[in-house]
């Protein structure tokens, strides 16, 4: 691993089992990414404001910085947050049904109970993200990062999983019935008592 790289990994690990960051910090955080020239992250869009359930449903919020916001059961519905920072962002019970995701930074991302049914997550990076319980029905998550990925209990019944990286993700008691793995990469990934109905290119030795 590249000595660089390796202050920043284990700052996400530190973060991953500290829980979503407290105000304080997460003003900390915001300072710090202005310090390094990075965008400013954004707490309020078209005069909808950004908090734990807000209600903005078809907001645009591609390429934005929302590192670390909590929208904890935030109504978010058809939202556009394309290739948008989410890192360490708090999603729980969060609608984000039908929602573009496309090449969206969720990495350490908090999404237990998160409904993404019908969104599109095509090359997101969710490494590291817990999603138990979440709702991913018919999401297209089409070569996404799921690399250690905590999904149990997660419904992805007719996901498109073709070509994401799935290695040493855990998804026990999932639901994957007719979901499409072809492509996928599964190395370690954990399918304890998944049910896997009619699931597309799954493993058999479960």
């Amino acid at each position: 691993m590249n000595r660089l790289f390796r202050p920043a990994f284990a700052l996400y690990a530190l973060l991953s089992l500290s829980g979503p960051l407290t105000a304080p910090l997460a003003a900390e955080v915001e300072t710090a990414s202005l310090g390094g020239g990075e965008e400013e992250r954004v707490t309020e869009v078209a005069g909808c404001v950004l908090t734990a359930k807000a209600v903005c449903p078809g907001i645009d919020l591609r390429h934005r910085n929302l590192r670390s916001l909590s929208l904890a059961g935030a109504d978010l519905r058809g939202a556009n947050l394309m290739r948008a920072d989410l890192r360490h962002a708090d999603l729980r019970g969060a609608d984000l049904s039908g929602a573009i995701l496309d090449g969206a930074d969720l990495r350490t991302a908090f999404l237990q109970g998160t409904r993404l049914s019908g969104a599109r997550l095509r090359g997101a990076n969710l490494e590291f993200a817990r999603a138990n319980g979440a709702d991913l029905r018919q999401a297209d998550l089409t070569a996404a990062n799921l690399e250690a990925l905590r999904a149990d209990k997660a419904d992805l019944t007719g996901a498109n999983l073709e070509g994401a990286n799935l290695q040493e993700a855990k998804l026990s008691l999932t639901n994957l019935s007719q979901a499409n793995l072809e492509g996928a990469k599964i190395r370690f990934a954990i399918f304890q008592d998944a049910l896997m109905t009619d699931c597309r290119s799954c493993p058999t030795d479960w």
